[in-house]
């Protein structure tokens, strides 16, 4: 089957103005999400906005992504835009667990999810060595003006390593790194040689699509990263795609992240991504997910858990939550999943249990009496 052509690509205006549009992935976060598109059986997004390449004024405007869990692998395809002038750019992405390779997407295949919820309308026609900074380097390679380097160490370690390198750190990048770090200690820094993209042809706002192939067992989408660096008021937008072998469960940590669609992939849409470059792995059969996040940067402060296992409720701990704030993403199909009761309550009996040992630590103790005496008198 031949390739369908490229669809168009989203039309700009949804983002509406420039504030807004800065709240887009601006960095990368490969595990997440993107205003972008993230698509995932469990876990990605997105873009860490704020990890920037020393003497330029370039910025990574665009970040879609996709991530796809199925039978046990994420596939996390994403696409870096870069817009303005110097020489190089950067950003650092988290990710569930170690890759085992890192290469050049498909060509159409974001624009194609893109499409699927939002139809276009018609129309009249090379890797630098590691620093000592403590920081493992398991991977490197090049694709296109993009150097990819996959680190694994500690939130202070992968930050030494990303100053050492020429990312400047935004002042929340040390709380963000960490955040990510106690759940996997694995990040992807990607950074963008405006030079070699000169040399390649590419021009201001051409995306580069990279896909990372992760075996893992907790896939989960990465949301908060997207607001790093961002003021709190500032609005972000991104749209969350999710592919996975069966229906999924969700659980996310605040207000912004609405269900939109949740229905077996249509036929016509698996065969399409099928046809892309490198996309050959998709099934015949997977259950499409698209869910919009509108929210300020003050307010991301979690990530989307995932469960494609209908006997295990999705992971707090995945969604960088405590199961009193946790929020199960639901659709309004009538169905009622028992795992949002089991989360609910959990958080009352950890409230319970917090109030009991305030009681017990505030209580005013009881006089105990003095030993009898003989003959029964004190």
């Amino acid at each position: 089957m031949s390739a369908p052509p490229a669809p168009a690509r989203p039309r700009p205006g949804r983002h509406g103005t420039r504030r807004r549009r800065r709240a887009l992935p601006r960095v990368l976060a490969v595990l997440a999400a993107a205003g972008a598109a993230t698509v995932i059986g469990a876990g990605p997004a997105a873009a860490c906005g704020g990890l920037v390449g020393e003497n330029g004024t370039i910025e990574l405007v665009r970040t879609t992504t996709l991530a796809a869990y199925h039978d046990g692998v994420e596939r996390y395809v994403t696409s870096f835009q870069f817009t303005g002038e110097g020489e190089e750019v950067g950003s650092i992405v988290p990710l569930p667990d170690v890759p085992t390779a890192v290469e050049r997407g498909g060509d159409w295949t974001l624009q194609r999810l893109q499409e699927e919820v939002a139809p276009p309308a018609p129309t009249a026609a090379a890797a630098t060595e590691a620093a000592d900074s403590g920081a493992e380097v398991i991977l490197q390679t090049e694709i296109d003006a993009l150097d990819i380097t996959v680190l694994k160490g500690g939130a202070d370690e992968v930050g030494r390593w990303a100053v050492d390198h020429g990312y400047l750190l935004t002042p929340d990048a040390p709380e963000v790194l960490r955040f990510y770090a106690e759940r996997s200690p694995v990040f992807m820094a990607a950074r963008f040689d405006a030079s070699r993209a000169a040399e390649l042809g590419q021009q201001a706002g051409d995306g580069t699509p990279i896909m990372v192939t992760i075996p893992t067992d907790r896939p989960w989408v990465p949301l908060r990263i997207l607001g790093l660096g961002l003021d709190g008021d500032t609005e972000v937008e991104a749209d969350v795609f999710l592919l996975t072998d069966r229906r999924p469960q969700l659980l996310a940590g605040g207000d912004g992240l609405t269900l939109d669609r949740s229905e077996p992939a249509g036929d016509g849409l698996l065969a399409d991504l099928r046809s892309d470059v490198g996309m050959g792995w998709v099934p015949e059969d997977m259950w499409f997910t698209h869910l919009p996040l509108q929210v300020e940067a003050g307010d991301l402060d979690y990530d989307l858990a995932v469960s494609t296992d209908d006997a295990v409720a999705p992971a707090v701990a995945d969604a960088g939550i405590s199961a009193r704030t946790a929020v199960p993403v639901t659709g309004d199909d009538g169905a009622t999943p028992w795992w949002p009761i089991a989360v609910g309550a959990l958080a009352a009996g950890a409230v319970a249990a917090g109030l009991g040992v305030v009681r017990a630590m505030t209580a005013t103790p009881r006089p105990v009496p003095p030993p009898a005496g003989p003959g029964g008198h004190p």
